[in-house]
């Protein structure tokens, strides 16, 4: 069957069974916009405030779905406002698919309006780009690009499409995605790329058996490549098999239970006192997808000191990159998992499990009188919010309060942007996670700041009607940057103090949502329980105190319990 570019390029989103697209239309993607109309019912269209907010809501829609997120923009300053949204989704290996249309061909090279090389822009934050040039093409691109978004570890695919390719015809069959990877030059395509994960050398394997049988003080850390793998059953087994204490990255969060008798609460720059003490006396240490950032490894040369180190990542490429290990795998987590419990007995260790829960895994506030603390508010969402309730976050310390306060269950529980620390990811990602998975309770927990960013996608949330309950940790500072400026910059609090507007009780108002100010827990309270029963968007605006600070804290670059503030 002929068609035109435009309708080979949604006949194949179909393919790939997208039912969602988050997007900002423009000239040179209009004929992809005029065909979209075509596909009412079949696949719906969110068009959000800004190209940044429908980047950010694939990524949450493919976080909370596990399924790849897929956004469109058009060219020059539409395909740029996507740069940051695609580098959030790369640092922390988020499977989306970003469409662009750019000028067409004879335009190419010559400055034209609204140009850009976008493919030489995103060439370093993504797994792979294309510029399609000629419509023959088309299809087996799009196919290839969401093969490589959803394999091995998952991440950003960028596919660039000239705008005539858009007009022009092609001849195209139906391939069921089932049918891709065997398909005649769609396989030639394909097979420069190794879709299937490797699978987990068995004398590796056998090497970290015996590891295991030999230590004393075993330890785990789980990293967001459990969640990317849905691999939190096989590690919450696996840990109560070999009976390990587990340590919790912040892209770990929902790989294990965070209510297990086994979690140590979070590692690393503001890890529990139980989690980092127990890393440096442990004997043998396995890091399940971990890549041991500087926000978890702070000083290399020192961390885990008196263990061998384990590193099991379905990446080559991360191996020994930050840490150097004594014994790796390479290998999907899940299978990994697997293969060690076919060929481990079950191991006890009573006493260094008492010896590292004998110190705190969470952090306690005091109150005080006359403000509200982020264990109060925090304390309130989990008593009042259903269990399962989705999360986004922002970048900052109500990221952290919430990561220390919140019993994450599941994989894609959480969505906060861990790599790159994008102010202004949460709302977007919790609008993708509402459209994803409407069943769900979604709350976006941000700072004043944070949510200045990226507000304007409270437009978003109100047309579409999704009750998302937005609530605002408002300390009238940047928060994370003042804390630094308070314990390592002799209080100079430069450019950190946030007295300016706006309103964000009368901005929400101003979107037709629903909008509260609490300056204790009793408003903060009652303004949850009407969100909750409410069928509109709501913004819960929290006065906390400006000094308010996150605890423990390691200064960067120092031995991982060298606390600064407990």
């Amino acid at each position: 069957m002929r068609m035109t570019g435009a309708k080979i390029l949604l006949e194949c989103l179909r393919e790939q069974q997208v039912d969602t697209i988050f997007g900002y239309p423009g000239g040179t993607i209009l004929n992809v916009y005029d065909e979209l109309v075509n596909y009412e019912g079949v696949i719906r269209h969110i068009l959000t405030a800004h190209e940044q907010g429908a980047c950010h809501a694939a990524d949450g829609y493919a976080r909370a779905t596990g399924k790849v997120g897929v956004c469109f923009a058009t060219s020059g300053p539409g395909a740029t406002n996507l740069v940051t949204g695609i580098a959030t989704a790369y640092l922390d290996s988020s499977p989306i698919v970003c469409i662009t249309c750019n000028v067409a061909a004879p335009y190419l090279g010559k400055d034209s309006f609204q140009e850009v090389d976008i493919t030489g822009v995103t060439m370093p934050i993504t797994k792979c780009n294309y510029q399609v040039h000629d419509v023959t093409h088309l299809a087996d691109t799009v196919r290839e690009a969401f093969a490589i978004a959803r394999s091995g570890r998952p991440g950003p695919v960028l596919i660039d499409i000239v705008k005539n390719v858009t007009w022009e015809t092609a001849e195209y069959t139906p391939l069921p995605r089932s049918e891709h990877a065997s398909a005649g030059k769609l396989h030639e395509l394909m097979s420069r790329w190794d879709f299937k994960a490797p699978e987990p050398d068995s004398g590796d394997i056998d090497i970290l058996c015996g590891m295991i049988r030999e230590s004393r003080k075993p330890m785990l850390i789980c990293g967001g490549g459990v969640v990317r793998s849905r691999a939190h059953r096989e590690l919450t087994a696996f840990a109560h098999h070999i009976d390990a204490p587990v340590a919790v990255t912040l892209m770990g969060a929902g790989g294990i239970r965070g209510t297990d008798p086994l979690t140590t609460g979070m590692i690393g720059m503001h890890g529990s006192q139980a989690s980092n003490i127990a890393v440096d006396n442990c004997d043998l240490l396995i890091a399940v997808g971990c890549r041991f950032s500087d926000r978890v490894a702070l000083k290399p040369d020192t961390f885990a000191q008196h263990a061998k180190i384990v590193q099991i990542d379905i990446d080559r490429a991360e191996i020994n990159k930050n840490v150097a290990t004594d014994h790796h795998i390479v290998g999907d987590a899940k299978r990994v998992l697997e293969l060690l419990m076919e060929r481990l007995p079950e191991q006890h260790h009573d006493e260094w499990k008492a010896e590292v829960f004998a110190h705190p895994t969470e952090t306690y506030y005091d109150e005080r009188p006359g403000c509200m603390t982020p264990g109060q508010i925090l304390s309130a969402i989990a008593a009042l919010c259903p269990q399962d309730t989705i999360v986004s976050t922002d970048v900052g310390q109500h990221q952290m309060w919430a990561i220390q306060h919140f019993h994450f269950d599941y994989p894609g529980q959480l969505l906060t942007s861990g790599g790159f620390g994008t102010m202004g990811f949460s709302l977007g990602a919790a609008i993708g996670a509402k459209v994803g998975r409407p069943e769900k309770c979604v709350l976006h927990v941000t700072g004043d700041g944070g949510f200045r960013m990226n507000c304007n996608e409270l437009a978003t949330e109100q047309y579409y009607k999704l009750p998302i309950i937005t609530v605002i940790f408002n300390n009238g500072v940047l928060g994370m940057v003042r804390q630094w400026q308070n314990l390592i910059y002799k209080q100079h609090y430069s450019q950190t103090t946030l007295d300016r507007g706006p309103d964000f009780v009368k901005l929400a108002e101003a979107y037709g949502l629903n909008g509260f100010r609490a300056t204790e827990i009793g408003q903060f309270e009652e303004a949850l329980k009407y969100a909750l029963a409410s069928d509109r968007g709501t913004v819960i605006d929290c006065a906390i105190d400006i000094d308010e600070m996150v605890r423990p804290m390691v200064g960067g670059g120092s031995h991982i319990t060298d606390f600064m503030i407990y």
